[in-house]
């Protein structure tokens, strides 16, 4: 089979077509990077440039497993609250933008040195919201510097970024030594510093000013599309479930209260039949309202207190929504705000396949997308990642179903401090295996998951939310792209391309290359992976440097640096993408400040490298 399938070609015009087709894919964006990846690993061993008895064992390398701990320790340290601390005291910057810029983007930078930098962004992300409403600041000016911040403070640990512990491993594969834990903080350092003082006194001047478009009451004005309806005595809707109303309509129209005798009744909490009098706050447009006289003979209610019989409005659809909307109260309607991660197990899913109602017990009320609320039909919406969701339910369990479903809760998100005796436990078992790495008695990969499985032991974290914590898709993209950046190297591939490089700038001083590298590697970073990226560079800086003889170290580095340097696209990096919808950005707005803050990291990150490893 596998000859068939090979065509006789040589196995590095294989691996280049294969990866071509595994790159475009990625670009693409119809399928999850991690199936992308999966299918990758089973067409590399069909074509025989992966062994079949080795195809699966990126799944217990080093590399994931300490990726794997990484999470769960960084979900310990939010359920401990120490995250939630330290935000404490970032909201006490007051209103000027710039001291707001330094506390969020320098806290978020310090986080992800210690923690996964997805989950330092994800506890920051409310705060810097809050932030901006409180002291009426453009949220746009404060998202962006945050996400880039959570890739600068990365750089500076083995356990900031995947990239960073794939290379220390990659070089652990060729010397036989690993890169130590802090081996990244004199480069990684410099940069990040270099990076938010760039940030904060030049960057966000640099970022679109969306006033007040990503605040709730802009995206999601709820009191102007509030309307009341009257069940009257020959409504369709009488003796109606509000889910068999759904049924009948063909429309996923949140019912957001049901009103009888004077008590109002949640939504997403009442299951009792509809019966003549009942009145029932919901949001519909123009159009959506027609439906609902036409399909269930529901009759707009102008005023709350109006008691007439079977009210027949005598306006259009239109005036009538507008009308309907005055007096509505909305107090306690247990609203909240969400945004898609790209994990998401909505991504390009719709309300009806995901059984929000019946499964997680949320209404979905509306939709922004790029900062805007969605005009068309809740039922016809695909969401996808970045989207910010408005919904409505039960506040004891709603940010555990939030979870489940890949949702960041954005609004009234209330800081939790944990107990102290946790917040310590949760430090002293992390600081034990920092020191226990530092002093070489475990690996990175012991040491961690060690401290993992105590903090779960321990009750810091329950085991459900231990398993939660630990990102999947990114864990089989690693394992699977393992292999297929080992292909690479073995088929003669990254050879090939490195002889091209050496070709080209033979003739030019090695820095010169170093910073074609770090190009190279860093807009692949933009439309792929980071992870991705560090696992297909690996072997070509490695066969640059056997190339001009020199050493392994500034190459790998390079790499390191430049693999997490994702600030051109919304899509080069999750942090990107978690912050284009309550940001308000458009896909052309990040290279704005992400051209020259990629541009400022190579300047201070090349010289920085040779420095601290020579060639």
């Amino acid at each position: 089979m596998i000859e068939s399938l090979s065509l006789g070609l040589a196995p590095s015009t294989l691996v280049f077509l294969l990866l071509g087709a595994t790159l475009m894919a990625f670009m693409w964006g119809r399928f999850r990077y991690d199936l992308v990846a999966l299918c990758a690993l089973l067409f590399s061993v069909m074509l025989g440039l992966v062994p079949a008895d080795t195809a699966f064992s990126g799944f217990g390398h080093p590399a994931v497993i300490t990726v794997a701990a990484v999470l769960v320790l960084s979900r310990g340290f939010e359920r401990a609250g120490v995250v939630d601390l330290i935000a404490e005291q970032v909201l006490k910057a007051g209103d000027r933008l710039m001291l707001q810029l330094m506390l969020l983007v320098g806290t978020v930078v310090v986080l992800s040195g210690v923690m996964n930098n997805v989950g330092a962004l994800a506890l920051l992300l409310p705060v810097a919201l809050r932030l901006a409403r409180e002291h009426n600041t453009s949220p746009s000016l404060l998202l962006m510097p945050l996400a880039f911040g959570s890739l600068l403070g990365g750089l500076t640990t083995l356990i900031g970024t995947p990239p960073n512990i794939i290379i220390a491993s990659y070089r652990g594969s060729i010397t036989g030594e690993n890169f130590s834990l802090f081996s990244f903080f004199p480069v990684g350092a410099t940069v990040a510093l270099a990076g938010l003082a760039f940030i904060v006194l030049v960057g966000w001047r640099l970022t679109p000013r969306r006033a007040g478009q990503a605040d709730s009451a802009d995206m999601f004005d709820t009191a102007n599309y509030l309307v009341e309806l009257k069940v009257g005595e020959d409504a369709k809707a009488n003796g109606l479930t509000l889910q068999q109303l759904r049924e009948e309509i063909d429309d996923a129209i949140p019912v957001l209260a049901v009103v009888r005798d004077d008590k109002r009744h949640p939504g997403h909490a009442f299951y009792r039949t509809l019966k003549p009098g009942d009145i029932l706050l919901l949001e519909a447009d123009p159009d959506e309202l027609k439906l609902l006289e036409d399909k269930a003979g529901l009759s707009v209610v102008s005023e709350p207190d109006d008691a007439s019989e079977d009210q027949t409005p005598t306006a259009d659809a239109e005036e009538q929504a507008k009308t309907a909307s005055h007096g509505v109260d909305t107090e306690g309607l247990q609203l909240v705000e969400a945004v898609v991660r790209t994990d998401s197990m909505m991504s390009n899913r719709s309300v009806r396949q995901l059984r929000l109602n019946h499964q997680f017990g949320l209404h979905l009320v509306a939709v922004a997308r790029d900062g805007s609320r969605l005009k068309q039909r809740l039922r016809d919406i695909r969401f996808q990642a970045g989207d910010v969701l408005l919904f409505q339910g039960n506040d004891n369990d709603m940010h555990e179903n939030l979870a489940t479903l890949g949702c960041l809760p954005l609004a009234k998100r209330e800081l939790t401090f944990g107990q102290p005796r946790k917040m310590a436990l949760s430090l002293g078992i992390f600081a034990l295996a920092i020191a226990l790495i530092l002093a070489g008695i475990l690996p990175a990969a012991v040491a961690l998951s060690s401290a993992a499985v105590v903090t779960l032991l321990i009750g810091v974290l329950p085991l459900r939310e231990g398993y939660q914590a630990i990102d999947g898709p990114v864990i089989v993209l690693l394992a699977a792209m393992l292999p297929v950046g080992k292909a690479l190297e073995t088929s003669g591939g990254a050879q090939l391309i490195a002889d091209a490089m050496l070709q080209a700038g033979g003739q030019w001083p090695v820095v010169v290359t170093l910073s074609g590298l770090f190009v190279l590697s860093m807009l692949l970073s933009n439309v792929v992976n980071n992870a991705a990226a560090a696992l297909l560079m690996a072997p070509i800086g490695a066969s640059l440097a056997q190339g001009f003889d020199a050493s392994l170290d500034p190459f790998l580095m390079v790499i390191a640096v430049s693999a997490s340097c994702a600030f051109l696209t919304p899509i080069g990096h999750q942090s990107n993408t978690l912050v284009l919808g309550p940001g308000g950005y458009r896909f052309g707005d990040y290279w704005k400040l992400g051209l020259p803050l990629s541009l400022v990291v190579m300047a201070v990150a090349i010289p920085m490298i040779l420095w601290r490893w020579p060639l």
